[in-house]
């Protein structure tokens, strides 16, 4: 299964990808997780280039990242801007797959960031959470009872 937590930097994905993980790993102790999160993985590729061209390199280096873990049945969870709908859409049929968009109006530090042309998701199925208005625990509860609605 893939959870992919997406949004605009600042939003909260890191933050909340960690929080799920400790939460969900104490209800499932041998559950194989682990969280792809962009600093992460730009620091493996070392790739600093946050163009279109940048972010699309990064972007399907994560997807191959997941596919093969997800195969080895891995709870992958991912916290990464990824401003392109069509990247992440290509994992949907695949897997068990969960998009969270994340949110907030509410100035966090990284605005300079910011992917002027992120494209918001459209799938209906996308749970889509303001992390301005709840506190990090409401966040992590509403991912994990959307988590076991999938699995």
């Amino acid at each position: 299964m893939i959870i992919w937590l997406t949004g605009q930097p600042g939003s909260g994905k890191t933050t909340l990808a960690n929080s799920f993980i400790k939460s969900i790993q104490k209800e499932e102790p041998d559950l194989d997780v682990i969280n792809l999160d962009g600093d992460d993985l730009r620091s493996i590729n070392k790739n600093k280039d946050y163009s279109k061209e940048g972010r699309i390199k990064n972007i399907s280096t994560a997807i191959s990242i997941m596919r093969f873990l997800a195969n080895k049945n891995y709870l992958c969870v991912v916290s990464i801007v990824a401003p392109y709908k069509f990247l992440r859409d290509e994992l949907k049929n695949e897997f068990p797959f969960l998009e969270i968009y994340l949110h907030t109006s509410e100035i966090r530090g990284r605005e300079d960031y910011f992917a002027k042309d992120y494209e918001m998701p459209t799938d209906p199925k996308t749970v889509k959470i303001d992390t301005g208005l709840l506190t990090i625990q409401e966040c992590t509860t509403k991912i994990i009872d959307c988590y076991k609605q999938l699995n």
